[in-house]
């Protein structure tokens, strides 16, 4: 796990992160929070045209590889990117956006 901003990540980290971003599915997720900031499941399902329980899967993969964040607010969550963002994500980002 990346603790600080200058350290580098395992190669561990970096393995996660790569099979996680590699899913068409889950880089349109990526793509769509960027361009919003932050997003719910459902809006995030009905926009890369996914069931919710699909998608849901998608988001816990990415936040398992450190790739999301999430904040629950009420009864909802939302997902977000990292402000400390994984090399392999920002490399990604630059590379889908």
């Amino acid at each position: 796990m990346l603790h600080m901003q200058n350290e580098r990540p395992s190669l561990l980290d970096v393995e996660r992160a790569l099979k996680a971003l590699a899913n068409k599915r889950r880089l349109a997720i990526l793509k769509f929070i960027a361009a919003k900031g932050h997003a719910d499941v459902g809006r995030i399902a009905g926009h890369i045209r996914l069931s919710v329980a699909a998608t849901s899967r998608h988001l816990r993969i990415l936040a398992n590889a450190k790739l999301l964040e999430s904040e629950q607010r009420s009864t909802t969550v939302f997902y977000f990117l990292p402000s400390r963002r994984h090399p392999t994500l920002a490399t990604a980002l630059k590379l889908i956006s």
